[in-house]
């Protein structure tokens, strides 16, 4: 655990009582702060009153007589579509508003770092789509190059619930928007950004809001070395204000998937299969990507460019970032193949919970029974029909189904309601060298308590599939 410093012998709020913020109260009475803590359920109340932590309802007027600090948990609104009343009660009270994120970038350096002979590092990394396989990706090649690597944020564990930092150490974070709009210290030492798609625009109040809350994590945090994909505008605008902002040299890689990236600046890209490096105008690394079992399709092509680009902007060869590829497993429910079935491959991409992510797996594969519904976000599935020709039939379930069979119209496609429907007919339709896909397009929220419940019951129902074969 990392204490939270700054706040001894004083009274801080803690808003919602799940994960990261359990850890947070936890962190900060470790720092020798006082914890007041309160979620709107009972249930989370009740245990963290069973921890020993106070319990006051921060909704209240007075309550905050000396409280220094609120410290929210990601989930909970602070601005749009409106501010919790806790949030409310902390403006009107001169109270600091903070997250763990902001308690981490405050506490994780500390006096010890002086005899460590190489200082901890830190990554973060944001971005719509791919940010969790890239975190992932980025602690694997460095793990396998034989370096201390710890993994959280947003994947694993909670930032706050990390061991303080070792000397020569890494940190990988995935942080979320959420995470990076609200939290008041962002100081990584390498920041990575992927891309950008619409995503929880009710939340930042539409897409500029949504774009500000990824940017603070370089304007704000002010990272020795920014890997930037450029192949959205978003992307390109802030590769070009952060070179423009540079006092000396050039802190910027540029990562794309699709496109030969030019100019004399420093670049990684993969076309065509292919991951290159380019520096200075010349090619200083190549290798195909093509045959690596964990990273399949051209979004995941990109990940390994920004991966790559963090290895060597860390200092490793890049024939070590290779090795640590080839031999990188995959992330759970993000385009994973979970088994082949007399022939038929089958993809577990639950992840892919709005139009632009599943847009990625079905470029990814061919002859597609492809799995789509739940709860559909703003533009429904309309984006992907130009890709309709790669899809044998899609399978609907959950809320959206009548309306993305609307969206469908005479592309196949039957409503299946749920997923076990849904699996059997595809099972049922597949012939050999097809793929079966659960790309949903939707969160889960309908059927499944979250992405990872709806991936593992896809998971089931293929092994029960498999168990019948053998």
């Amino acid at each position: 655990m990392i204490p939270v410093r700054g706040y001894a012998g004083r009274k801080v709020a803690v808003l919602g009582l799940g994960r990261s913020g359990l850890t947070t109260a936890r962190a900060l009475a470790a720092g020798d702060a006082i914890p007041i803590c309160w979620d709107d359920g009972e249930a989370a109340r009740a245990a963290a009153q069973a921890e020993g932590f106070a319990i006051a309802d921060l909704t209240r007027e007075n309550v905050w007589n000396g409280i220094d600090a609120l410290i929210t948990s990601p989930g909970i609104p602070h601005l749009y579509p409106a501010p919790h009343p806790a949030i409310e009660q902390a403006w009107r009270h001169d109270a600091v508003v903070d997250n763990d994120i902001g308690l981490f970038f405050r506490s994780f350096a500390t006096p010890d770092w002086d005899e460590f002979e190489r200082p901890p590092r830190v990554v973060c990394v944001t971005g719509s789509n791919g940010k969790s396989t890239t975190t992932a990706l980025i602690a694997h090649i460095l793990q396998a190059a034989g370096m201390s690597v710890q993994m959280g944020g947003n994947i694993g564990r909670g930032v706050l619930d990390l061991d303080p930092g070792r000397d020569g150490g890494v940190v990988v974070l995935e942080l979320s928007s959420y995470q990076t709009e609200l939290a008041r210290a962002l100081s990584p030492d390498i920041a990575v950004f992927t891309n950008l798609s619409p995503d929880h625009l009710d939340r930042h109040g539409g897409m500029g809001g949504y774009f500000a809350a990824k940017r603070r994590l370089f304007a704000e945090g002010g990272p020795e070395r920014s890997i930037i994909g450029v192949d959205e505008v978003e992307g390109r605008y802030l590769a070009q204000q952060l070179r423009e902002e540079a006092a000396t040299g050039d802190p910027v890689i540029r990562v794309s998937s699709g496109q030969r990236l030019t100019g004399d600046g420093w670049s990684v890209f993969a076309r065509k299969g292919h991951l290159a490096e380019w520096r200075k105008g010349r090619q200083v690394a190549s290798f195909d990507l093509r045959d690596i079992a964990g990273l399949p399709g051209a979004h995941n092509h990109q990940n390994a460019c920004a991966a790559f680009a963090v290895g060597r902007a860390l200092g490793l060869g890049p024939r070590q970032i290779e090795g640590g590829m080839r031999s990188y497993p995959g992330l759970r429910h993000r385009c994973q193949v979970i088994a082949t079935i007399d022939g038929v491959r089958y993809v577990n991409d639950s992840k892919a919970t709005n139009a632009d992510a599943a847009a990625q797996a079905l470029l990814a594969f061919d002859n597609i029974h492809w799995i789509a519904g739940g709860v559909a976000k703003a533009g429904g599935i309309d984006a992907l029909l130009p890709l309709m020709d790669r899809v044998s039939s899609t399978y609907l379930i959950g809320e959206a189904a009548e309306d993305f069979a609307g969206s469908l119209g005479t592309y196949p496609h039957r409503i299946s309601s749920t997923l076990d429907q849904a699996v059997a007919q595809a099972h049922a339709a597949a012939k050999p060298g097809d793929t079966v896909l659960l790309a949903p397009a939707c969160a889960s929220f309908d059927q499944f308590a979250s992405f990872e419940a709806r991936g593992e019951a896809f998971e089931a129902l293929v092994a029960k599939l498999q168990a019948r074969t053998t």
